[in-house]
């Protein structure tokens, strides 16, 4: 129970009323830890409860840490979309319901005057993307020397996007800061264990490895498709079974996203759209539209993978595969939530096996293949040819072969 993490009574009355009931695997891990001020990096997949675990440790450290002055944000929150940071805020709303703490939201694709009030009233926790809080601070309105605790969260998907450099020029404004935590669904690749190094002292490291049990939650597999028109009739009959009861359909471009969107409408399948060039507004109208069941269709870039905080998504579908295993894992991460069951399928074309092999070695699993007997696929699944490894060659081999291109060329020249 959340009684053991020496929470305040304010706190664990938001924490009932925001409907937990007891500590998921990676709230255990980080609560003791961040809330004795130890810099944290954590690694859980997506849909663990890892927000709740950097939010409540942070609001606590407000509570035993009262303002005496009025000033800037003393807590800031980075994250990589604006959709993850209103549903951060959300959350933070709901868990500090009871106290006085003011959480502000700043992110780009809205207008400069609505952030207005955040610049020059005081607010006690920021939830921000990158690029917009740092032209604030280099306009000199906002002040980052007040920040005693720093959180990254989706760290991963922040240097993805290309946001390494702002996020450097953001953690040295904040360099009297008492604690960092930086937060990634997984610690794949160099640059997220880089930055740890950079930004964190002497960090606790804790990772989240979901039980068989929890892993069983998505259901996954795989349905080959012989080219786009196949794809897209798999998609029509999914999409139209009774258990779909509300669905994600991932696409990697945005033309994709538009084209889906339309012919799903012919289909009598309507549907909410979202990719990363919609304005602000239209993209928060999209998400509610399938929050208060107006659709039961979502088709989005990834730019939804990451925060898209709805609990009750039966299905997720990949109309296009991702290019990288983990991108997958965040993009089924988005069923099986709040201890629902989900499912998680791909449609997948010739082109796409290597990916798959990509994601099973990642997963150490394979994925099912399944047929729907009125679609079945004409084509045999693609075997993808694995290469071979590249053998050294001795001194003598590499000088016979010398010898033998000498001969070639004296030949020629006569």
């Amino acid at each position: 129970m959340f009684e053991q993490f020496d929470l305040d009574s304010e706190l664990l009355g938001g924490i009932k009323k925001a409907g937990y009931k007891k500590p998921t695997s990676i709230q255990q891990l980080v609560l003791p830890e961040a809330m004795a001020g130890k810099d944290v990096l954590a690694s859980a997949p997506t849909g663990t409860g890892k927000t709740a675990a950097f939010l409540l440790p942070a609001a606590q450290h407000l509570l035993d840490y009262p303002r005496t002055k009025p000033g800037f944000p003393r807590v800031l929150v980075l994250t990589p979309t604006r959709e993850l940071a209103l549903q951060i805020s959300e959350q933070n709303e709901l868990l500090t319901a009871l106290t006085n703490i003011k959480t502000g939201v700043i992110t780009g694709g809205v207008n400069y005057g609505s952030h207005k009030e955040i610049l020059t009233s005081t607010t006690d926790m920021l939830i921000a993307t990158p690029g917009r809080l740092l032209e604030y601070i280099e306009n000199e309105q906002f002040d980052a020397r007040e920040i005693e605790v720093l959180i990254l969260d989706e760290a991963d998907r922040m240097l993805d996007m290309g946001f390494a450099e702002t996020i450097n020029r953001i953690i040295g404004e904040a360099r009297w800061r008492k604690q960092t935590m930086l937060f990634s669904a997984t610690l794949e690749g160099s640059g997220v264990i880089k930055c740890a190094k950079e930004v964190l002292t002497d960090p606790v490291y804790l990772e989240s490895n979901p039980s068989r049990k929890e892993k069983a939650k998505i259901h996954q597999w795989i349905h080959l498709a012989d080219n786009v028109e196949h794809k897209f009739k798999l998609l029509t009959h999914i999409l139209k079974q009774e258990e779909v009861s509300r669905a994600v359909v991932f696409a990697n471009k945005r033309e994709t996203v538009q084209y889906l969107s339309g012919k799903l409408f012919g289909e009598e399948l309507p549907c909410a759209w979202l990719e990363g060039k919609m304005p602000q507004d239209k993209r928060n109208s999209a998400v509610e539209r399938l929050k208060k069941a107006e659709v039961n269709v979502l088709v989005a870039t990834d730019v939804a993978a990451r925060g898209l905080d709805i609990d009750d998504i039966s299905h997720v579908i990949n109309y296009d595969m991702p290019r990288k295993a983990d991108i997958y894992l965040h993009r089924i991460g988005r069923t099986g939530r709040a201890g629902n069951k989900g499912t998680a399928i791909s449609l997948v074309e010739a082109h796409d096996m290597a990916v798959i092999g990509k994601i099973e070695r990642y997963m150490g699993e394979r994925l099912q293949r399944r047929v729907i007997d009125e679609l079945r696929p004409k084509h045999k699944e693609a075997r993808v040819a694995l290469k071979k490894p590249k053998v050294k060659k001795t001194a003598a081999q590499k000088k016979a072969k010398a010898k033998k291109q000498a001969k070639r060329k004296t030949k020629k020249a006569k």
